[in-house]
């Protein structure tokens, strides 16, 4: 596991708060729709309007909606951002891919119902925690690092559910419905893998330059900065809904 980043100097920060600030402004430009990442409308009625097992129509919904899922994907870009080696990625994408695959099915087979904006802040949420973890502020503040394999574990739970919440939104026909959920979890694992290899084939890239140090810091703030308006925008819809 590589070590966290150390505050930078009193440029690094002014040079970060503009960039967060910024990406709020930007992001809440935006309404609440443009940022739901559901099943699309045509998706939705195809779903709705079909019965029985369809295991590859399945498969590739789960694979779109994991793809277009911008905050599952900020989420792992806060994982891996500092994991160097094959095996470290492995275990923390399988760590992640585990609890995530747990609660899709589960909340939607036996339809666990939970707030469909509680969830996504909470998954906003995740995304600020992997960001200040990668900055190294857990050591710095309270003087102790939580273990990062349970955090991926319990945020993987988190973000199953909201992947849950998304299905729970349509009629589901119950004919067929064990072995769709199915064959939408491995969708969705196969979409976590193309865009995760997406993600490693530029990082690998990036970080032989110079400029991985120094905007590695910036990079995690505005991550980090992503993750509290997406908090705040599901906040929001929950309380004015």
């Amino acid at each position: 596991m590589a070590n966290s980043l150390r505050i930078g100097g009193h440029a690094a920060v002014v040079k970060s708060l503009a960039v967060f600030l910024s990406v709020g402004a930007v992001l809440l430009m935006f309404s609440m729709d443009a940022f739901a990442h559901g099943v699309a409308t045509g998706d939705k009625g195809y779903i709705q309007e079909n019965t029985g097992t369809l295991i590859v129509p399945f498969i590739y919904l789960g694979a779109k909606h994991m793809v277009t899922g911008y905050d599952h994907l900020l989420f792992l870009l806060g994982v891996i951002f500092f994991l160097y080696r094959l095996r470290d990625v492995t275990l923390y994408v399988t760590l992640f891919a585990l609890g995530h695959s747990v609660t899709l099915i589960t909340g939607v087979f036996f339809d666990i119902t939970v707030s469909a904006y509680l969830v996504d802040a909470i998954i906003g949420l995740s995304v600020v925690y992997k960001a200040l973890d990668n900055l190294g502020a857990f050591q710095r503040w309270f003087g102790c690092q939580p273990d990062t394999r349970a955090a991926t574990l319990i945020f993987g739970l988190f973000h199953g559910f909201g992947l849950a919440t998304k299905l729970q939104e349509f009629d589901l026909s119950q004919e067929g419905l064990l072995p769709n959920l199915i064959a939408f979890n491995i969708g969705v694992e196969v979409g976590q893998i193309l865009a995760l290899a997406a993600i490693l084939v530029v990082m690998g890239f990036w970080r032989k330059t110079p400029s991985f140090l120094r905007y590695a810091y910036l990079t995690n703030v505005v991550v980090m900065g992503a993750g509290f308006v997406l908090m705040g925008m599901q906040l929001t819809g929950y309380f004015v809904a």
